[in-house]
């Protein structure tokens, strides 16, 4: 039987033990824990992958703002629609756990090529994450990763804007004030 997943305590404290990530380079400075610690959390995540039809298993972690960092991985269906992406799976922990802001996401999934979130992860991220938040897609195996944003990885995202026209605040259902 396999271990669940913690839904976070990967841990992954902003402040204290924690170096800062050079590797990660300008324009993501603003990066604050090291991003091997959320690449470490994808790949434990992706052992944990139901994908019988496709074999090829994924796996996610989210920073939150407060520091903690939730993983998710793939879960497959005989109906391919149904099937839940690791990137929102990772998200839905979150989300659920009140988290509603985030400052980085990761991806491990392929033997050696890294792949990046579909469409419906990518505009998953648009709804809770800044254009600006860094996103690094890793291998299982290997050490390729490729670095970007969420605006890079869709640019012209859908979101829905207030009565006034203004955009709403990421993360917070349209019409409150929260």
């Amino acid at each position: 039987m396999k271990k669940a997943l913690p839904v976070s305590g990967v841990g992954c404290p902003v402040s204290g033990g924690g170096q800062q990530d050079s590797g990660f380079g300008s324009p993501h400075s603003a990066f604050c824990t090291p991003h091997s610690a959320i690449l470490s959390a994808a790949r434990a995540a992706a052992k944990s992958a139901y994908c019988p039809y496709s074999r090829f298993p994924v796996g996610a972690a989210v920073l939150a703002e407060d520091g903690r960092i939730f993983a998710g991985a793939n879960v497959e269906n005989a109906s391919y629609g149904l099937t839940l992406c690791a990137e929102r799976a990772a998200l839905a922990q979150a989300v659920n756990a009140g988290c509603r802001r985030f400052r980085a996401l990761a991806v491990c999934a392929g033997s050696r090529t890294p792949a990046t979130p579909c469409g419906a992860c990518r505009q998953m991220l648009a709804e809770f994450c800044a254009d600006s938040m860094p996103v690094l897609c890793a291998a299982l195996r290997g050490r390729a990763v490729i670095r970007t944003t969420v605006g890079r990885l869709l640019p012209h995202a859908f979101r829905l804007h207030n009565a006034s026209g203004r955009a709403r605040p990421l993360g917070r259902p349209l019409g409150t004030g929260k």
